[in-house]
């Protein structure tokens, strides 16, 4: 555990009893990105990607707890950079409530992902923010993160998805 911010505020991996949370916490942040509709996960599917029963995770998360209740989430997987031959660390989302915004909650839980990354000797720590975002993109580059410009971000889903996969 670790703690950047103030007494009250405990970072940790998360645990089974977090998932309501973190299918909260999602909800959340797609209604602050404008597409509610999207946020389409479930409890069930976040226990199994996050414990699954059998096999390795397929993701992790922390959260951040504000007199014992749970105020933020970091969700994240592991990459692979052929270009270095060793992991890193992919931020799929990070979100801290609003009411809970300005206390130094994000830095912790982004802090914590950046001392993983550099205890297991992994090069990266990489995320995406849509462009719109000011506040997260200001928000990051205080922390010395620098924009990939150089790169386009491509996503295959439904249709086409199964399409190009032949199903």
């Amino acid at each position: 555990m670790s703690n950047h911010t103030r007494p009250d505020v405990v970072i940790r991996e998360a645990a089974t009893d977090d998932v309501d949370d973190l299918v909260r916490l999602v909800r959340e942040l797609a209604r602050y990105e404008k597409e509610p509709q999207s946020a389409v996960a479930t409890a069930e599917h976040f226990r199994d990607a996050l414990f699954p029963r059998e096999g390795s995770p397929a993701a992790y998360a922390h959260v951040a707890e504000r007199d014992g209740a749970v105020v933020a989430m970091a969700v994240w997987f592991t990459t692979f950079s052929t270009w270095t031959g060793r992991p890193g660390l992919w931020l799929e989302d990070l979100f801290v409530e609003p009411s809970q915004r300005g206390l130094g909650i994000g830095t912790a839980l982004l802090a914590q992902l950046a001392r993983i990354c550099a205890e297991r000797d992994w090069t990266r720590l990489e995320w995406a923010v849509l462009d719109w975002n000011t506040p997260a993109v200001e928000f990051y580059r205080s922390h010395g993160a620098q924009p990939q410009d150089d790169w386009t971000t491509f996503r295959l889903t439904g249709e086409a998805l199964h399409r190009l996969g032949g199903t």
